[in-house]
């Protein structure tokens, strides 16, 4: 009997955003598959729990005959292209890389889509990252995009990419512009987690001070289990179209301190030190979100309010170091 059941491919499937979808996926009856590429070392820390579940497929973005050899291997329904160099400090340091896996990385998926079925349906990955100088606040789907860094400006490309292979070969292809969504497993690297990660450790007495950059920089930030929700709900609709998926809300880096540190009882003006090395070199303000179409085509809205994702995460990181102090 032949096997009913929808598949999907995910690259960046062991990212936070990869590991969250293939478990709401597994949820709604989806055969699961992951592009992984050839490495010494596994890094499956966030997909460990449901391991088992998924099947995997090597290939990498940055080679066009391995995309298209998975693609052809899985034949799934449907391609979400999460993986990307996405650490925005990092995009300066390696420019060049940053455009050939985010920017040209989208194209060879899409390019491979192309050659083996466009009947299937295709996700990027954008962000709110493309929006950076804004020219109005909040930013909707037809706001000009002024990228601020080498990552902000591959995915743009990545973006107009997917819009061009959609309407030049009619393929179902959208992007979700997702703004800040965090979790948990956000890596240590990013502001979020460097905060609610400082936070445990001060109050478990492994550390004494949390260095950050600019305070009063303002994102618009949501809880990635909520953000992946609405890249699947794109993929059900009847015509591909590209999304704004955010909070509506903005708050500051000083904020998300005053709440992570409140959540364990103590003050961040203790604590917290101002280090210029941390700072941008071109700086984003005003990232603001008006998620209005989603919420009227979609029906989508975000679950989970920004105080109670920040206290989620204190409370994972405590749980964290907690267990690393016992080992």
């Amino acid at each position: 009997m032949a096997n009913d059941k929808p598949r999907a491919l995910i690259t960046g499937l062991t990212g936070q955003d990869g590991s969250y979808l293939a478990e709401l996926l597994l949820e709604q009856g989806y055969d699961v598959y992951g592009v992984v590429r050839r490495s010494s070392t596994e890094t499956y820390d966030r997909i460990n729990h449901f391991k088992e579940k998924i099947s995997f497929v090597q290939a990498d973005l940055t080679d066009q005959v391995s995309m298209i050899d998975a693609i052809d291997e899985v034949r799934p329904s449907e391609v979400y292209n999460l993986a990307a160099q996405s650490f925005v400090p990092t995009s300066w340091k390696q420019p060049i890389l940053t455009g050939d896996v985010t920017a040209l990385g989208a194209t060879r998926v899409l390019e491979s889509i192309r050659v083996v079925d466009k009947k299937i349906k295709f996700y990027q990955a954008s962000s709110s990252e493309m929006f950076g100088k804004v020219q109005e606040v909040p930013q909707t789907e037809t706001t000009s995009f002024y990228p601020r860094s080498p990552y902000g400006v591959a995915k743009a490309y990545a973006h107009w990419i997917t819009v061009n292979y959609r309407e030049s070969y009619d393929m179902f292809a959208c992007s979700g512009i997702l703004f800040n969504h965090e979790s948990p497993r956000r890596g240590l690297e990013f502001v979020t987690r460097k905060v609610t990660d400082g936070v445990a450790r001060i109050k478990l007495g492994v550390a004494k001070e949390l260095r950050l950059g600019n305070l009063d920089a303002q994102r618009d930030w949501g809880y990635a289990l909520d953000y992946v929700r609405a890249m699947w709900l794109m993929l059900q609709q009847d015509t591909a179209d590209d999304y704004v998926i955010s909070s509506s809300e903005m708050h500051t880096v000083r904020e998300m301190c005053e709440i992570a540190f409140a959540r364990v009882d103590l003050d961040m003006n203790d604590h917290v030190v101002v280090d210029e090395r941390f700072y941008r070199p071109a700086e984003v303000q005003e990232l603001l979100g008006d998620c209005s179409k989603a919420k009227k085509n979609l029906g989508w809205e975000p679950k989970v309010s920004f105080k109670a994702l920040i206290e989620m995460m204190v409370d994972a990181d405590m749980d964290r170091v907690k267990a690393e102090i016992r080992t």
